[in-house]
């Protein structure tokens, strides 16, 4: 089965002057604003580093949790932050922080599931970076 997602970004005016915007075909971005302020200082906005973070964050989050079930485990609450580091022009890194509650799982059985998230989330499989994860079991 192939599944297609589809986002468009419009830009207007200099890489520093300009700006943009970007929608998602669902509707959850529409004309989100986003320019050099929003991605390399603090000014208001989106950034793509920003939306790659998040779309990690919820890949590896929602793949652990089809690995979980897989091993017989069903999560109260999986929430992970992920912190894309972008250095000199190019992303270096995906860091991801994960706190879990997983009644009835043991630490090794949880830090396998997370690792098999992290290698096969396919997110983590498009991104050419370091991936670290740090996973606490609440």
């Amino acid at each position: 089965m192939s599944i297609r997602r589809k986002a468009t970004a419009v830009w207007s005016g200099s890489g520093k002057e300009g700006s943009g915007y970007l929608s998602t075909q669902s509707t959850v971005l529409h004309k989100t604003q986003y320019s050099y302020s929003s991605r390399f200082e603090s000014g208001i906005g989106t950034n793509p580093e920003e939306l790659i973070a998040a779309a990690h964050a919820g890949c590896f989050t929602m793949k652990l949790s089809f690995v979980l079930g897989e091993a017989g485990f069903t999560s109260e609450e999986l929430k992970t932050d992920c912190i894309v580091t972008l250095d000199s022009g190019n992303v270096t890194q995906s860091h991801l922080v994960l706190q879990a509650k997983v009644p009835g799982i043991s630490k090794e059985k949880f830090d396998e599931c997370v690792k098999n998230a992290e290698v096969n989330c396919p997110i983590s499989k498009l991104l050419k970076t370091s991936i670290t994860v740090e996973a606490r079991l609440m």
